[in-house]
């Protein structure tokens, strides 16, 4: 079939037809499984371009093909989880290099970065990133990559990912972005100078919740090979069970993502006007910081938002155990509607000067939106509420 270079087609007929028609004997319209470990070879010098499933495998090379399409990259690793991810971007940076990054980002990154990567060599500076003139300070003679997070979680803060780029490429700097609460259906961060993209591929591009997963996104062809050679090295590579299961969810996401973020739009207004909502976070809104900046790099406002309650905890608590149809629980980006508490769930393993630093409190509250009916979903907020 043709690639995207050879016919401009659209996004959602990418999701559908990229990484399959792979089945040669049988002609399948789906991807297969190939479920081995290993492969055969032909001979002692070659083999089908396939040796050892860690190093590749034909079903997860399917699904890198697909991403890297909907990227707009020149490569792409999938990886078991998003934090593998992570990982596997990170260590392209060396002991004694140091890290830019958002102050409010996902728990678990900043446990990666605060504890494990600090206690080998690297060094990170916390800042508001929606600030340019901080993130132009937070620079040193060592900085070698900043990390963005856009829109932040849990908190939606929109970073300008051209501005960002700009500052980085003065020093030198290679850029990475976080891009799953948009996924690349609402966002490409390539076409704005980033070098580099990870998703956790568990939440949007999966969408159903029956898997965990992620991926690395290259812009050059040099970074492409380093990430997968870093990959196959560490191990981080995603199962080819977990990889049809994600390349089965990606053909969805176009009307998937369409769907839930106009649910969170009717939300969002709906908590606004609430009584004992104190401030919500979409950057759908009028009233976000960012939201001009959004409508600039964004295709829509995605599915995620927050919101800060009046009276503190008690009424976080209780809009969060009393609603029916939202489960109370970590992760997002699934067809099922889900409420949580950062401040015990996602971002519990921040310490709590990071989390009051970056603005998450015990009156913060983060929904993902899913793809029930608006009203419904109105409708139990609102009895939860009280």
């Amino acid at each position: 079939m043709s690639t995207p270079e050879e016919s401009p087609l659209h996004f959602e007929t990418q999701c559908i037809h990229g990484g399959v028609h792979k089945d040669q004997q049988y002609n399948s319209v789906t991807t297969p499984i190939y479920p081995t470990s290993t492969f055969y070879w032909n001979s002692l010098e070659s083999n089908s371009g396939y040796d050892y499933t860690r190093s590749s495998n034909p079903t997860r090379k399917a699904l890198e093909e697909n991403i890297t399409a909907l990227e707009g990259g020149v490569g792409c690793v999938a990886t078991s989880t998003g934090m593998s991810a992570v990982h596997c971007a990170m260590a392209l940076f060396s002991p004694g290099d140091h890290i830019v990054a958002p102050a409010d980002l996902y728990g678990g990154t900043f446990r990666l970065f605060d504890k494990f990567l600090q206690e080998k060599g690297i060094s990170f500076t916390f800042v508001d990133m929606t600030d340019l003139g901080k993130v132009a300070a937070a620079f040193t003679p060592a900085t070698r990559g900043v990390w963005i997070e856009t829109p932040s979680n849990p908190l939606l803060k929109v970073i300008d990912l051209a501005g960002v780029v700009q500052l980085a490429r003065k020093h030198n700097a290679i850029t990475i972005c976080d891009n799953t609460f948009l996924s690349p259906y609402l966002q490409r961060p390539l076409d704005f100078g980033v070098d580099i993209v990870m998703h956790s591929t568990t939440k949007y591009i999966n969408g159903h919740s029956d898997v965990v997963g992620g991926c690395v996104v290259s812009k050059s062809p040099e970074h492409a090979k380093q990430i997968a050679w870093i990959c196959n090295a560490l191990g981080l590579a995603c199962s080819p069970f977990d990889a049809w299961l994600v390349l089965r969810g990606v053909k969805t996401l176009g009307c998937r993502m369409d769907a839930q973020q106009s649910n969170a739009m009717k939300i969002a207004r709906f908590l606004e006007a609430h009584p004992l909502i104190e401030r919500v976070y979409y950057p759908g809104l009028e009233t976000h910081p960012q939201h001009e900046l959004a409508k600039t790099q964004q295709r829509g406002f995605g599915a995620m938002l927050s919101f800060d309650t009046k009276d503190g905890r008690s009424v976080a608590e209780r809009v969060c155990m009393n609603t029916r149809l939202f489960d109370v629980a970590e992760s997002l980006g699934g067809i099922e509607s889900l409420i949580s508490f950062p401040v015990t769930m996602s971002h519990a393993s921040m310490t709590p000067e990071a989390r009051a630093a970056a603005g998450i409190s015990e009156k913060t509250v983060r929904v993902s939106v899913g793809l029930e009916h608006s009203e419904d979903l109105i409708a139990d907020l609102k009895q939860a509420l009280g």
